[in-house]
């Protein structure tokens, strides 16, 4: 994916628009599974949410063409 996010002339790249909204799908992610008590059965919390961010990025990353096609 190589290409920038235009805001107002302001550009930035896809990765960033990506990483930033895979923060808050990790998130609300983290709430739902702490919620349910998930997080008793983890070794090491931050490790498993660092995997967790990693993981949701790359789905991202493989759905966006899908997701971002540009109307021509």
């Amino acid at each position: 994916m190589i290409g920038e996010f235009n805001l107002y002339g302001i550009y930035f790249p896809w990765l960033l628009v990506l990483a930033v909204l895979t923060a808050g799908v990790a998130w609300v992610v983290r709430r739902l599974l702490a919620r349910v008590g998930f997080y008793r059965h983890v070794w090491h919390p931050a490790l498993f949410d660092l995997a967790l961010f990693v993981v949701l990025l790359y789905a991202a990353v493989q759905l966006s063409p899908y997701l971002f096609e540009r109307a021509v």
